[in-house]
C-alpha cells in the first residue's frame, strides 16, 4: 500500500507493508515496515498478536548467551540492574526482534547519543564507564543479567538458560505499557 510520508511530506512514496509470522514457541506477531521512497526514512514494529500471562524474562548474558533470541514487545520493560539501565516503554515505543547482543547495541546507541547531550563532566565520565562495561559484555568479559518484564506476556527469551517468572498483581500495576490510559471518574452524584 501506499500512503504519504509524514516525514518529508512526500505524497504516495511511502511504501507499508505487514506480514503475520508464527514464531515457534511465542506465538503469531505481526511486523508492520514503512519505507519511503523518496527520503529513505525507515520504520519497523512489531505487534505481538496473542496475549499470553504477564511474565518476566531472565537471563545471565555472558559469551554463550548473546545469541540467545529475544522477542521485545512493545509494553516490555528491558533492564540491567548491575549497569543501572532501564529502559521503558513509552507512546511510540516499539517492538522487535533480536538477540541478547542485540539489545546490548541497543542500550549502547541509546548512551552514545545520551553521552552527546550531556554537559556535566561527570555525567560523560559515568556514560564512558558503562559504556566500556557494556562492550565487555558483548566481547564476553563480563556478565551481567538482562531482565524483560511484560505486563501483557508478549516478549520471550529464546534459550534454556532463560528464566521465565510470572508477575504479581503488585508488579503488574507498577510496570508502564507505553499505552496511553484515560481514567474517568465516576461521580456518585450524578445518575
Amino acid at each position: 500500500m501506499k500512503i504519504d510520508c509524514p516525514v518529508c511530506g512526500g505524497e504516495r512514496c511511502m511504501t507499508a507493508i505487514t506480514r503475520v509470522e508464527k514464531i515457534p514457541y511465542f506465538g503469531e506477531i505481526m511486523e508492520s515496515v514503512l519505507i519511503c521512497e523518496k527520503c529513505n526514512y525507515r520504520s519497523t514494529d512489531i505487534i505481538c498478536l496473542e496475549h499470553k500471562e504477564p511474565s518476566r524474562y531472565i537471563i545471565e548474558a555472558d559469551e554463550d548467551t548473546l545469541n540467545a533470541r529475544v522477542v521485545k514487545s512493545q509494553s516490555a520493560t528491558i533492564r540491567i540492574p548491575e549497569l543501572g539501565l532501564k529502559v521503558e516503554p513509552g507512546p511510540r515505543s516499539a517492538g522487535y526482534i533480536s538477540n541478547i547482543e542485540g539489545v546490548v547495541e541497543r542500550f549502547e546507541a541509546a548512551l552514545k547519543t545520551a553521552l552527546n547531550l550531556f554537559e556535566e563532566e561527570e555525567s560523560k565520565e559515568k556514560t564512558l564507564k558503562i559504556l566500556e562495561m557494556l562492550q565487555e559484555v558483548r566481547g564476553g568479559a563480563r556478565k551481567v543479567t538482562v531482565i524483560i518484564e511484560d505486563p501483557f506476556g508478549q516478549s520471550f527469551v529464546g534459550h534454556p538458560r532463560a528464566v521465565k517468572e510470572k508477575l504479581s498483581e503488585d508488579e503488574i500495576r507498577s510496570l508502564k505499557t507505553g499505552f496511553l490510559v484515560f481514567e474517568s471518574e465516576e461521580n456518585d452524584d450524578e445518575d
